[in-house]
């Protein structure tokens, strides 16, 4: 299909439009006009850029493209090098961030829950990033950890006690520490998020409310895989989802 047409689809699909983001979303560096193969991810870095040179990508699509707020603009250094790598190679960059935090079911929110079996009740944060909802079944807080790390391939940091029982939660991917203490005005029992700051430690200590960091990539991955799935099934476009590690 035609690039733009592919452009216009997911702005059509992730309505960028209705979000105040950190960075420009949809398409950031402009490659060939022809789109047959996709690589998606969850960071544009070099190594995700590689591996799209290798299988020969048009596009690629990610979570966590460029041109941050506040970053600086000069082209050195990693960015001309990354930069390089898409123009040398007419290699399309499209990105989408809240967007793809948020979407109903292919964001990372919602494929996070769709994964761990948690059933969704409503929203929450500015933007109605956040997310809130409850277990299939209650458990303590020491099952429940053990589960979100068999769903993520990856142990979280816990902060509570292990005994406290678990039955209404709330989770925003990322790094969204930052909604914890809205998360713990809904009254529930845990909170799951990717990073951790060192004041959250003592918030969840003293309010009681468990704290759960899963690792930002981990808990990003959902959106960039969901999305690489639709677009293979609705337009027969050859479209994979690369998982490049991230330890955080």
């Amino acid at each position: 299909m035609k690039r733009d047409e592919l452009v216009n689809y997911l702005d059509g699909l992730l309505e960028p439009v209705k979000f105040r983001d950190y960075c420009p979303n949809g398409l950031q560096v402009e490659g060939r006009g022809e789109v047959r193969r996709i690589v998606t991810g969850v960071t544009a870095s070099q190594a995700l850029l590689d591996a799209a040179v290798a299988c020969k990508a048009d596009a690629v699509i990610v979570h966590h493209g460029y041109f941050w707020k506040g970053e600086d603009g000069r082209i050195t250094g990693m960015r001309r090098q990354r930069l390089g790598s898409l123009i040398a190679n007419d290699i399309s960059l499209i990105a989408y961030h809240l967007p793809l935090d948020a979407h109903p079911n292919l964001g990372n929110n919602a494929q996070l829950a769709s994964r761990l079996g948690w059933l969704p009740l409503g929203r929450f944060a500015d933007q109605d990033i956040g997310w809130h909802g409850e277990l299939a079944m209650s458990c303590d807080l020491r099952t429940f950890a053990a589960m979100v790390g068999a769903g993520l391939g990856r142990q979280p940091l816990v902060i509570g006690e292990p005994a406290r029982p678990v039955r209404r939660i709330a989770w925003c991917t990322g790094g969204a520490q930052g909604y914890f203490e809205q998360a713990i005005a809904l009254g529930v029992d845990a909170y799951v998020s990717g990073e951790i700051s060192e004041q959250t430690v003592h918030l969840a200590r003293e309010s009681g409310v468990a704290y759960l960091a899963a690792g930002h990539h981990a808990t990003e991955r959902g959106g960039a895989e969901a999305l690489a799935v639709h677009l293979s099934e609705k337009f027969a476009l050859d479209c994979r989802f690369i998982d490049i590690d991230n330890p955080v």
